[in-house]
Parts: C-alpha cells; structure tokens; sequence
C-alpha cells in the first residue's frame, strides 16, 4: 500500500528521479515511492518502474535487460515491459512497466497453502514457456563476460560450468588456499565435465527467487530483473530456486532485510516438480545439480573480498566433495534422480 501522495500534479522530490523521467520522455509529475535493492535504488509509480543502477561493476546490467526483454515480445511470458534505458549524470537507469500484485516474496507469508501452490504451478508454467524462447548462442550478462575473460567477479551466480577449471586456477592464487583440496575439486569436476557435453543452451532467468517474482491472485504476473538472464541448461535455472528453498536468509530483498522463513519454502520443490517434470528429468540431476553448486561456491572461494566469505565458499567445497550440500536439506532430494 502507498503512504497518501503528494499533491496532483506535483513532480517527485528526487532529482535523480525527474531526470530519468524526462530523459525517458515521460511525465514529471506524480507520485513515486522509494525503494533500494542490492545494487540499484528504484522508484515505484503508478505505470511504471524506475530503476537506477548505483554499482559500476553492472554497468552494462539494463542494456542486457533490455535485450532479454525484447526476446520476450510477443510470447506469453508475464514480464514487465522495457519502456526506456539510458546513461544519465546519476548513471545507467532502466524504466519498465509496473506489473500488477507485489513480489512473491513479500505475498509469500500471508498466502494460505493453496494460493501457494497456485503461485507455484504459475512460476513452473512461466519458466516452462521462459525455456522454450529462441536464445543468442553464448548470451551472457556483461560482466560475466568480462569476469570470464579475466576481470573482476562482482557476483557469484548463475553458473557456468564450463569456466570451472579456470576458477580452479583462480582460487591456487588466492592466499591461504589449499593446494590438495583444489587438487582433488579439479579431479572431481573433470569426471563430471561428460554430464554436460551434449546439453541444449535455452533462455534460463538465472536469479529465480522470492524478490524477483511479480503474482497478484495465485498467479505470476512477471519475471523481473532480467540483468542475469543467460543461455545455459534448462536446469540451471534450478540452482538458485532449490539454494533459495534450502538457504531463504541468504535471499532478503535488501541487505537490511530478513529472508522467509525455511519452513515456509519445504514444499515449493516438490510443487515446481509436479507442474514443470521435465526441469527435473535430466539424467544424473544430482550430479548435475551439485556441479552447478561448485560452480558458484568455487568462484566465491576464488574471488570473493572477504576472507571470512571465503572460508565459508571452502568448507562448502569440502562438504560437495564428500557428496553433502544444501540439497539434503529440502523436502524433495534430487538424490534418488
């Protein structure tokens, strides 16, 4: 629910925010609520959606979206419409359409069971249709594609299986690494490498979680935050969802803010397998799934600032190789796949 707005007619008080408008052609008048993310402040109006990206390392992050969006014309996936993107004295900024309903994550606790599971079949029917769109060979979002090429890591996710070795090789220069546990992750990631030889690149979202999820009514009204959309499997997409399932606390909507509640989540594996089967039907999905984990916890271990972080990324590498991970955790396991 909006506070009550500001007078007719009265332009929003940000600075930033009527440049935006006006650089995107529209009016600067009416009332836009504030809100942050984790790497963007945003303005919520009546019709639209205003984001302004505030880190330098996603510079190129909304013209991506808006090539992923634009590959989304005329489908049926619910998505909010691109309607302007720029770089501005403030920085990169992107205005979209506003979806009707709130996030899933915020829909999520006062929703009985039923609407739930209704929210869920939804999701699995949105990213059935998602993985079915004609994908560039090789689309990656910017600053994957430099971090690949040998810059900087500012995010950890989605995966990408076939960078392994390399992160294997990034981590050996990190200080205080452990020459024979990487030994034995390079070996265990050459004996999987097979798994994903003959594998299909579809359009995969790449961050499906409670924040990033638009429902109204038991129903998904739109994917948003297309900025880490990518080409890989089809079961990639699984990475995150299953990881948000097992670790919500790691997935608050803000840094300030708290993640639902594990609890809460133990059923939606379950649920996303009856509505979309052939997302889980991939031969060896454990397997697979686990290498997709190592992908993202080897590049934390292997470029992650923080030591402490780190650590963590390097007691879970320890945890995969002794064939243990968040999986085991979760009302559906993938470990009889």
């Amino acid at each position: 629910m909006y506070p009550s707005p500001p007078p007719l007619g009265e332009p929003p008080a940000d600075p930033a925010l009527r440049r935006i408008l006006e650089a995107a052609g529209l009016p600067t008048t009416g009332y836009y609520r504030a809100t942050a993310g984790w790497v963007s402040r945003a303005w919520i109006g009546e019709d639209y959606v205003v984001r302004l990206n505030t880190d330098e390392r996603f510079r190129d992050a909304y013209r991506h979206e808006a090539h992923v969006v634009a590959l989304l014309t005329g489908s049926e996936i619910p998505h909010a419409r691109h309607i302007a993107h720029g770089d501005g004295p403030d920085g990169p900024w992107y205005v979209s359409e506003r979806l009707p309903g709130r996030t899933l994550h915020e829909a999520w606790p006062a929703a009985d069971a039923t609407t739930r599971r209704s929210l869920i079949e939804s999701l699995g029917d949105t990213l059935h249709a998602l993985h079915h769109v004609p994908v560039p060979v090789g689309l990656l979002p910017p600053w994957l594609a430099r971090a690949l090429s040998g810059g900087p890591w500012p995010a950890y996710h989605p995966p990408v299986v076939s960078a392994m070795l390399q992160q294997v090789d990034a981590a050996r220069q990190v200080s205080g690494h452990d020459p024979s546990l990487l030994a034995e992750v390079a070996e265990w990631i050459g004996s999987r490498l097979p798994l994903f030889a003959a594998d299909d690149p579809v359009l995969v979202h790449g961050d499906v979680h409670g924040s990033n999820v638009i429902v109204e009514g038991g129903r998904v009204t739109g994917l948003i935050n297309l900025a880490e959309a990518v080409a890989q499997p089809a079961d990639a997409e699984l990475d995150t969802i299953l990881r948000w399932c097992a670790r919500p606390q790691e997935f608050p909507p803000t840094p300030r803010e708290r993640g639902l509640d594990r609890a809460a989540l133990s059923e939606v594996p379950r649920w996303l397998r009856e509505t979309y089967p052939e997302l889980f039907a991939r031969e060896q999905l454990r397997e697979r799934l686990d290498v997709y984990d190592m992908s993202m916890e080897l590049a934390i271990h292997a470029h992650h600032p923080e030591a402490g972080v780190r650590d963590v990324a390097q007691e879970r590498i320890a945890r995969l190789l002794a064939g243990c991970s968040h999986l085991d955790d979760l009302h559906w396991s993938a470990a009889s796949d």
